[in-house]
């Protein structure tokens, strides 16, 4: 009969791996995705590089979770907003406004979302987010023409254009350790994506 691991032992690897996805979560927003090596993982984790492998095939994979979890966070939130109620403007003011103070209050982190070189697998995982983040800002931008609130245009386009212009806004600040006026960058930020999705003043 194979063995089977006790209920205990199961909720012990569960809290192990997460403790490890934490960990190197912390790790790549301190230093970027390319020091983050399993050696530094495990050194923040407390536990030998070799013990990394029980939980993640490669370095890859523990690359592709942290990056995973730590998107669909900013994600949950970013919709959480869009998707609410009320005036479709004003939603999307919000939810730029959120998504970029968010990415302030924690800029190692963000920039690894974000732009930071990373491998692959990061890259791909990268890009299937953006997709997430444009219909996310293409819904409110088709509430926005249906309510008269933006006029018409090809929602689809626009969202794209403020995923990659608030994702290039934000990169510099980001990547810098120069000291920013946050308010003064986000009602910046805010006011080209209005303009962007032809909200009147």
């Amino acid at each position: 009969m194979a063995y089977r691991k006790t209920p205990a032992e199961v909720r012990r690897l569960e809290a192990a791996r997460e403790h490890l996805v934490v960990c190197a979560t912390e790790v790549v927003a301190d230093v970027g995705w390319a020091q983050a090596s399993v050696s530094a993982v495990a050194d923040a984790a407390g536990i030998a590089a070799g013990s990394v492998y029980q939980h993640f095939s490669s370095k890859s994979a523990l690359a592709v979770e942290v990056f995973r979890r730590a998107a669909q966070r900013e994600v949950d939130v970013l919709g959480g907003v869009l998707e609410g109620d009320g005036d479709p403007a004003d939603r999307l003011r919000r939810g730029v406004e959120v998504f970029a103070r968010r990415a302030l209050e924690n800029p190692g982190l963000a920039y690894a979302l974000l732009a930071a070189p990373a491998e692959p697998a990061v890259g791909a995982e990268r890009l299937a987010f953006r997709r997430r983040y444009r219909a996310l800002f293409a819904s409110v931008i088709d509430d926005g023409v249906t309510t008269g609130r933006f006029p018409g245009q090809d929602a689809e386009i626009t969202a794209a254009a403020l995923t990659g212009a608030i994702g290039e806004v934000l990169v510099h600040p980001l990547s810098t350790s120069a000291a920013q006026d946050a308010d003064l960058l986000i009602a910046g930020l805010t006011a080209v994506a209005l303009r962007c999705a032809g909200a009147a003043p």
